[in-house]
C-alpha cells in the first residue's frame, strides 16, 4: 500500500490512528499504512516466532514479541510494528506495559506484495540508523532470509538452509529454513 505524506507524522500521532485491523507506522516523518497480513505471512510468521522462542526464550537468554507489537525511537519521534522482535535478557528494561522504547536486538519483517520496498528502503535504514543489532527480512517467495548486520558498516548474508540466530554477541542456536517455510502455502 502507497505511503501516505503527511507533514512530520510522530509515533505519538501513529497511537490516535483507529484500531481498524491496518498497522500504523511514523517513519522519517510519513504515514505507513499496512493491512492484515495474508495466510502464507502468517504462517511463516507463526513457524518463525515459535523457533525463536525455543532458542531466545526458553533458554533465558531473550524475549520474543510478535505484531502488533509497537516499537518507539523516540529520539526520532519514529514508530514502527515490526512482525517479530528479539530483545536480549540483559536489555529488557527496554520494554514496558505499552510497547519498546528503543531498538530490539534482532527485528524480523516479513516481505508481503505491498510492503517490499519500505521494508528493503526506509525500515532497513531507519534500524541500522537506530542500532537494531542484526535486522531479518523474510521473503517467503523466494525462501531466504537476509540477515543484516551493522556493526562495523551495513553487512548482509542470504541464508536458505540455516539461519544462524545470535543475540547479544553469541551463536544460540540455529533455525531450519526449510520447515520454516515449508508450512507456508504457496
Amino acid at each position: 500500500m502507497p505511503r501516505m505524506a503527511l507533514s512530520q507524522i510522530t509515533w505519538h500521532d501513529v497511537q490516535q490512528m483507529p484500531d481498524n485491523g491496518n498497522r500504523y507506522e511514523a517513519i522519517a516523518g510519513e504515514l505507513h499504512v499496512t493491512p492484515a497480513p495474508s495466510v502464507r505471512h502468517q504462517q511463516v510468521s507463526k513457524r518463525l516466532e515459535r523457533a525463536l522462542y525455543e532458542i531466545a526464550e526458553d533458554t533465558g537468554a531473550g524475549e520474543v514479541l510478535h505484531a502488533p507489537v509497537g516499537v518507539e525511537f523516540s529520539s526520532t519521534g519514529e514508530g514502527v510494528q515490526p512482525d517479530i522482535v528479539v530483545i536480549a535478557a540483559a536489555r529488557r528494561g527496554i520494554m514496558d506495559e505499552d510497547w519498546i522504547r528503543g531498538a530490539p536486538d534482532i527485528v524480523v519483517e516479513i516481505l508481503s506484495p505491498g510492503t517490499q520496498r519500505r521494508d528493503r528502503g526506509v525500515k532497513l535504514k531507519l534500524y541500522e540508523r537506530q542500532g537494531v543489532e542484526e535486522y531479518w527480512i523474510v521473503d517467503p517467495a523466494s525462501r531466504a532470509v537476509e540477515v543484516w548486520r551493522f556493526h562495523g558498516g551495513a553487512v548482509c548474508e542470504r541464508c536458505t538452509g540455516i539461519l544462524p540466530v545470535r543475540l547479544a554477541g553469541e551463536t544460540l542456536g540455529e533455525i531450519d529454513l526449510a520447515a520454516v517455510f515449508s508450512a507456508a502455502s504457496p
